[in-house]
């Protein structure tokens, strides 16, 4: 039984630290359908999280914490459609240039807010989403397997967990079964026929980057009121590039980019918990050695592996054909 409360409380990680991957990954998977490349989905993440926090502290709600993580995220999607798609401009360079601009930004507002180094102070419980438990948990944990499948694998987790994984059936349905969707991959696949058709472009694209924002911004939300309870300067720690990374891995399908996104959370939690599985104190001369960086190690597995599967994949995974490639409206 011991092996087996080891893997639930391993699987209880995963699904934990895979939901800003999850959430950013279907971001990703809007704005990329509809041809729009969004390398800033990590800066949109950390600008929700500092605005999320910052709101969270100074008004003590959660909600408008949650409402302002959005809008922040949703301004910096409109930042980036207004550069990529009102002025054609190159969209990697536009995202990058947002990555670089919120890291800075979030520091600065920090300093002048908090002055506490760019961090938040600590937020109150009324300023985070807390862990909900659901009927019946507490009375069947001592119930083997069963018990612990349904109170800690199931129950225990805050709202945004499971908003995140019910993003993912609900993306599926926006992009293959309305027609919304139906267009927004057309936009991404064939922009001129459906311009020849009447349906805007532009039009379209802005919207795919509403959703892109609204889903970062639940993200960011998340890192800086669920996970954790303050702001910390780039916290989002690189999560938007793994989200990317599981979007190419999943071939742009919102089942395929999940499951990667559980991966790349299953690696994260796995560093976490052999950090301190090592007995370093009793070991000696290379042993020793070799157990000191092997937590280093462990911690660099998640991009390692984005490495290897971006070096494997990136060739037989085809994108979007309009993706990255601004559309010019003929006169």
């Amino acid at each position: 039984m011991e092996q087996f409360d080891f893997v639930i409380l391993m699987l209880d990680a995963m699904l934990r630290v895979s939901v800003p991957l999850v959430l950013a990954a279907m971001a990703g998977l809007f704005s990329e359908r509809s041809g729009i490349v969004d390398i800033g989905l990590e800066g949109k993440m950390l600008g929700a999280a500092f605005a999320a926090a910052a709101v969270g502290a100074l008004t003590g709600s959660v909600w408008l914490g949650l409402l302002a993580g959005i809008l922040a995220s949703v301004a910096l999607a409109m930042l980036h459609g207004y550069a990529c798609i009102t002025h054609n401009g190159n969209q990697v360079v536009s995202g990058v240039a947002i990555n670089i601009m919120v890291a800075g930004l979030t520091v600065v507002l920090g300093i002048a807010l908090f002055s506490r180094g760019g961090q938040t102070p600590q937020l109150p419980a009324e300023a985070r989403f807390t862990a909900l438990t659901w009927p019946g948990a507490e009375a069947v944990a001592d119930v083997p397997i069963l018990g612990a499948l349904y109170s800690e694998l199931l129950s225990g987790h805050n709202l945004l967990v499971y908003v995140a994984f019910l993003a993912v059936p609900a993306t599926w349905w926006v992009v293959y079964r309305t027609r919304f969707g139906l267009r927004l991959r057309a936009v991404g696949e064939s922009p001129e026929a459906v311009d020849t058709a009447g349906i805007s472009v532009a039009g379209m694209r802005y919207r795919a980057l509403i959703l892109t924002g609204i889903l970062c911004g639940v993200a960011g939300a998340y890192l800086s009121t669920a996970q954790s309870a303050f702001f910390v300067r780039e916290m989002s720690a690189g999560k938007g590039f793994i989200a990317l990374a599981a979007l190419i891995f999943g071939k742009w399908r919102p089942v395929p980019v999940m499951l990667a996104c559980l991966l790349f959370g299953f690696l994260e939690a796995a560093s976490a918990r052999l950090q301190g599985a090592f007995d370093v104190d009793n070991a000696s001369g290379f042993v020793r050695e070799v157990l000191t960086g092997l937590p280093f190690l462990i911690d660099v597995l998640p991009f390692i592996l984005v490495v290897l599967l971006l070096a494997g994949f990136v060739g037989t995974a085809v994108a979007p054909k309009a993706s990255g490639i601004p559309y010019v409206k003929e006169r």
